[in-house]
């Protein structure tokens, strides 16, 4: 019998990190919680550590410290990095220099110094396993093919809730409409950032960072279903992709299983329901549709972000931070994110592309944002 593999978790309480903990439980004998880091939820922390009799658990009062403890001290074989935006930048690195594995959930990381990210796995030893259901379906559509015969990737968005909106509609959108995803179940941030379209601009980034291919080769596809998940178009014509039912626990047990896949609540010998069937279906349909880039402009955005490279990609994911923040909280309108990202973008200046670099970029562009967003107010 093989001994069970040890998790630890950045961002237990989460969308993320509560759906991986529901995985676990239901495979005790595939895995062990060695620690466990959150946010404020100081409640729902207590209870997970005494239900999976962790040995660390850490909140934000315990800083980066705490995140650290998590992430190295106890122990890991795997951590899950499910925190948003970049506080758990230092923790991950650790872990990652140490030839820990990491299940990276965190889109802020990745299109920050995910190259850097990348290139320290590569000399560690480490594997970055990601989870995003979009990068996860790539991830296994490419195992066992040669990264030469990749012609390009493409990655499906949902079209969130405004995919049938006009424009005039999104312009005065509140946050109850835009936090009403069709299909998947996630937190605030990525959420809104689906609403938008950037969560789809940052995963571009994160597919370039991940397999090594320019924006140029990676693509997007509107799919409302949401059940293809990516496609790999090979260079003899040849098109793979990874379909499944809307289910981020899905792509979370394939990481922390990886390479094992685990049987999923008893439900893959039922073909319809593993190909996104509802209940009572007895039919299919699929449909792929273009973005909308007038309506959409953080998808541009994104990938002028990765054409400029260095830490511009650093300044998108934090002027969005602060913008769907500002939004969320009712100071600007759902319009005018897209405004604050591309005004910080603008005024970003060049730094040197260094972790500190990084660090020092995403300052600036939260606080050039954050007068932008004032301004707006103003």
């Amino acid at each position: 019998m093989t001994s069970r593999k040890r998790v630890a978790i950045l961002g237990s309480t989460g969308s993320i990190g509560t759906q991986a903990l529901d995985v676990i439980a239901h495979h005790p004998g595939e895995f062990t919680v060695v620690g466990l880091a959150a946010g404020r939820n100081v409640e729902l922390l207590r209870e997970q550590a005494a239900r999976f009799d962790a040995r660390i658990a850490t909140t934000a009062d315990d800083g980066p410290d705490g995140l650290l403890r998590v992430a190295v001290d106890s122990d890991p074989e795997i951590l899950l990095a499910a925190t948003d935006g970049s506080v758990a930048f230092e923790a991950v690195f650790a872990a990652v220099e140490r030839g820990i594995d990491v299940a990276i959930a965190n889109k802020e990381l990745i299109v920050a110094a995910g190259a850097k990210l990348v290139a320290l796995a590569r000399s560690s030893g480490s594997r970055i396993l990601p989870v995003d259901s979009e990068h996860s379906a790539i991830f296994q559509c490419l195992v066992g093919e040669e990264p030469s015969s990749v012609a390009a990737i493409v990655l499906t968005a949902s079209g969130g809730p405004f995919w049938r909106a006009s424009r005039e509609e999104m312009e005065r959108a509140d946050v109850a409409s835009a936090l009403a995803h069709p299909t998947w179940r996630m937190g605030t941030k990525n959420t809104i950032d689906s609403a938008t379209m950037m969560n789809k601009g940052l995963e571009v980034i994160e597919a370039s960072r991940l397999f090594g291919l320019p924006g140029e080769r990676i693509k997007i596809v509107v799919h409302p279903q949401s059940v293809a998940h990516g496609f790999v178009v090979f260079n003899d014509g040849s098109v793979k992709s990874q379909l499944a039912a809307p289910d981020m626990r899905l792509p979370i047990a394939y990481a922390l299983s990886y390479p094992r896949r685990l049987p999923h609540n008893g439900q893959a010998g039922d073909v319809l329901r593993a190909l996104g069937a509802k209940q009572g279906d007895v039919a299919l349909r699929y449909d792929f549709e273009s973005p909308d880039s007038e309506r959409f402009p953080c998808v541009a955005l994104a990938y002028e972000a990765l054409a400029g490279g260095g830490t511009l990609p650093a300044v998108l994911s934090a002027a969005n931070e602060v913008a769907v923040n500002a939004f969320v909280e009712g100071r600007i309108r759902f319009g005018r994110i897209p405004d604050v990202i591309e005004g910080a973008m603008r005024r970003a200046r060049p730094q040197e592309d260094t972790l500190q670099g990084i660090r020092s970029a995403d300052r600036l562009a939260r606080r050039t944002a954050g007068e932008i967003v004032g301004a707006i107010e103003g």
